[in-house]
């Protein structure tokens, strides 16, 4: 199990160096081959030449690209500081550079609002695992029952509805018409009860869109095991049912559902756009989304780096959890 642990922390050290590598060619090269100058961006577009040249310095964009690679990545692990122009600023690390309107650091403001993005794609996904899986499983043990027709036409429901829709009819229903639940959001520092009060209505919502997904592959994943031969040789040899559906089908379905597990959770740390926009969270995904329009590059930067860092780690997790449900797995 050690071995196997060390293999896999080697594997994404080694990717996450490859993602920071692509993540500076986009941001940086590719703009340059399609002419588009990054000073001026930062500047603006009415700024004389000097001012344009004094940030061209700054940033190191007249630098070799090997250069302003190997400054990138330092200044993520260990700070960077920008000089030129007679102004020395040190960005400390993790250095994600400054925005091209505020002119704040931009790893100050991704943390102030990572909390919001991260209890809403935990607390969603605790939901739409425990009823998608529960779902999933009831519709396969009891395949072609009224249960099973009801939960797939629900799950069918829920796979074809966007959030933006599902969200704003469970604000005017929940909220402004049965007035059960305020949804405006309240840090968890000033309120815990707020913040959770303001949080059930975004994770019913993203929750019901997954738990619709996760519901349809754990039917299908159960319904071909429950088909083995292994499950019928438990049965055989006397197991109570209870015991073969805990500890033998359901060890093979939860493969699958980790997959999906470590892909989405890990893609919803930065991709939360419509459900943080329905709600008005503030959270990463409606602070990429203002970026974007300001085509304030630093911030897209930015978070572009935490999502890919929380899938690379969502996937760390999954793959070790592999080892310990499945020991084939450690041993290949």
């Amino acid at each position: 199990m050690l071995a196997y642990l060390i293999r896999r922390l080697f594997a994404a050290a080694v990717m996450l160096v490859v993602i920071i590598l692509v993540v500076f060619g986009i941001f940086f090269l590719i703009p340059k081959w399609a002419g588009v100058d990054i000073a001026t961006s930062f500047v603006g577009k009415q700024a004389d030449p000097a001012s344009v040249e004094a940030v061209r310095q700054k940033l190191g964009l007249a630098d070799p690209v090997y250069s302003q690679a190997w400054e990138f990545f330092k200044g993520i692990f260990v700070g960077r500081t920008y000089s030129g122009g007679g102004d020395v600023t040190h960005c400390a690390a993790p250095c994600f550079g400054y925005s091209f309107r505020s002119e704040q650091a931009v790893w100050p403001v991704l943390t102030d609002r990572f909390p919001v993005t991260l209890g809403l794609a935990l607390g969603a996904a605790v939901l739409w695992l425990v009823f998608g899986v529960a779902a999933g499983v009831l519709s396969a043990l009891k395949r072609g029952s009224l249960w099973d027709r009801g939960a797939m036409l629900v799950a069918l429901s829920g796979v074809s509805l966007p959030i933006y829709f599902t969200g704003m009819l469970a604000l005017t229903v929940v909220s402004f018409k049965l007035n059960l639940l305020d949804a405006q959001f309240v840090p968890i520092g000033h309120s815990f009860t707020g913040w959770l009060g303001g949080m059930i209505l975004p994770w019913i919502t993203l929750a019901f869109l997954y738990a619709a997904m996760y519901a349809r592959i754990t039917r299908a994943t159960m319904m071909e095991i429950l088909g083995e031969d292994y499950i019928r040789t438990a049965r055989a040899k006397g197991l109570r049912e209870q015991v073969v559906i805990r500890k033998h089908a359901m060890r093979s379905t939860m493969t699958p559902i980790l997959t999906m597990l470590g892909m989405d959770l890990g893609a919803l740390i930065g991709g939360a756009i419509l459900t943080e926009t329905t709600f008005n969270l503030p959270g990463l995904g409606q602070k990429v989304l203002d970026a974007i329009k300001n085509q304030d590059l630093p911030f897209i930067l930015g978070v572009t780096l935490i999502t890919s860092l929380a899938v690379l780690i969502a996937n760390l997790v999954v793959d070790i959890l592999y080892a310990v449900i499945d020991p084939r797995v450690r041993l290949a």
